[in-house]
């Protein structure tokens, strides 16, 4: 009885646009956020490197090949290359300056052996949840990560010998061994593999091992820095392009495309997530214009109901819960949308060949949440103050 009273008086059309301006609103924050992040975690534990992070070389030309310039990085150079904005860490890649081989010690593996280069990168750009990458002396073995290009080789090889070929796994049960050595001694110290790369075509191993390699055999050679590892902002991954051009840096091509591609498509959903959060904003904004002009409309009945003896709060929680509900049911279509939605979005960039997580973000749902409490909120105290204001 109380409800056919209050909100008898109601503009359906305005309660309609309103609605509609608030559903369309909330789909898109949610697929929006959900896609940014997906999008963000794209490439995550598929390498070894991090996310947004490649790895580059000066480019060789005719005057480097005749000793005309250089393509080693000077330490100047490096801190020049971290002040950039846009760059978040830049760090050498460091390699070995003293002879190594690597071969199988496995009686369940023909031997191979062949010389090998190898190199260590600062732990925090791998993207290795390990708790194996450490190393120090008169440990049992070194543990590596390797090029899945050697495990290529190597498959070849044994298939070559009439051997079974090897997976991953296997691969990563077979004993290795390196030999290190300068023109006086060497060593043999055991090695096991425990991840691949595509994205490096060295065998990579821990900072530790290949400073006691560099101080135990180095020769005489000049160390060079040949390589650095470079972290990019989100989304200015166009910046980190264009300072590649600059400087006649190159990387791999692959790193390029999916940093250029996480970079544009996460550029895309920021947009989208903007004009959403604007849009809500509106909407809900609409929403309570709507709830107080209906309460103004109402004014005459809220005075004699309050005057007959309805408590204010009661005549409050009927304004509240009733937009509540409107809320809760807009919130609700939203959600079914997006399932919807991210169905033929899951699709189509799987099409595209961007194979993102399928599974619903959590972080997405908790903004749902989060404008739902807050619009929860706006309205209490809307329609608290317009009652009172009747009182």
């Amino acid at each position: 009885m109380l409800n056919k009273l209050l909100f008898r008086n109601q503009d359906k059309k305005q309660l309609f646009i309103a609605m509609t301006g608030a559903f369309l609103g909330m789909t898109f924050l949610i697929t929006s956020i959900h896609y940014l992040i997906k999008v963000n975690e794209f490439g995550k534990g598929a390498d070894i490197l991090g996310p947004n992070t490649i790895i580059v070389q000066k480019k060789v030309s005719n005057s480097s090949s005749l000793n005309l310039t250089k393509t080693d990085f000077s330490v100047r150079e490096i801190d020049k290359i971290k002040k950039e904005p846009f760059i978040e860490d830049a760090q050498p890649v460091i390699s070995n300056n003293f002879d190594v081989s690597f071969e199988t010690a496995d009686p369940m593996v023909p031997r191979f052996r062949t010389d090998v280069f190898i190199q260590t990168v600062d732990p925090k750009f791998l993207d290795v949840k390990s708790s194996k990458w450490h190393w120090k002396e008169g440990n049992e073995y070194v543990p590596i990560i390797m090029p899945r290009e050697f495990l290529v080789m190597l498959n070849t090889f044994m298939s070559a010998s009439g051997i079974p070929q090897i997976s991953d796994d296997l691969a990563m049960d077979v004993k290795f061994k390196f030999k290190l050595k300068d023109d006086t001694k060497n060593e043999y110290v055991d090695a096991r593999i425990i991840g691949f790369t595509n994205e490096v075509s060295s065998i990579l191993v821990p900072q530790s091992f290949m400073e006691y390699g560099n101080g135990k055999y180095t020769s005489d050679r000049e160390k060079k820095i040949t390589q650095l590892m470079i972290s990019g902002k989100e989304s200015e991954f166009g910046k980190v392009e264009e300072l590649l051009k600059t400087k006649g840096l190159e990387s791999k091509n692959s790193q390029m495309l999916v940093g250029r591609l996480k970079s544009v498509v996460g550029t895309l959903f920021l947009v989208v997530l903007g004009i959403s959060v604007i849009a809500v904003f509106v909407s809900g904004l609409v929403l309570i214009q709507y709830m107080q002009l209906l309460m103004s409309r109402n004014a005459y009945e809220v005075r004699t109901l309050m005057r007959i003896g309805y408590h204010p709060k009661k005549v409050i929680g009927s304004f509240f819960n009733y937009f509540l509900k409107v809320f809760g049911w807009i919130c609700t279509i939203a959600i079914a949308a997006f399932v919807i939605l991210k169905y033929f979005l899951d699709d189509l960039f799987e099409t595209g060949g961007l194979y993102i997580g399928t599974e619903i973000s959590l972080v997405a749902m908790g903004a749902l949440g989060f404008t739902f409490v807050l619009f929860a909120i706006s309205s209490y105290f809307t329609a608290k103050k317009g009652i009172f204001n009747e009182f």
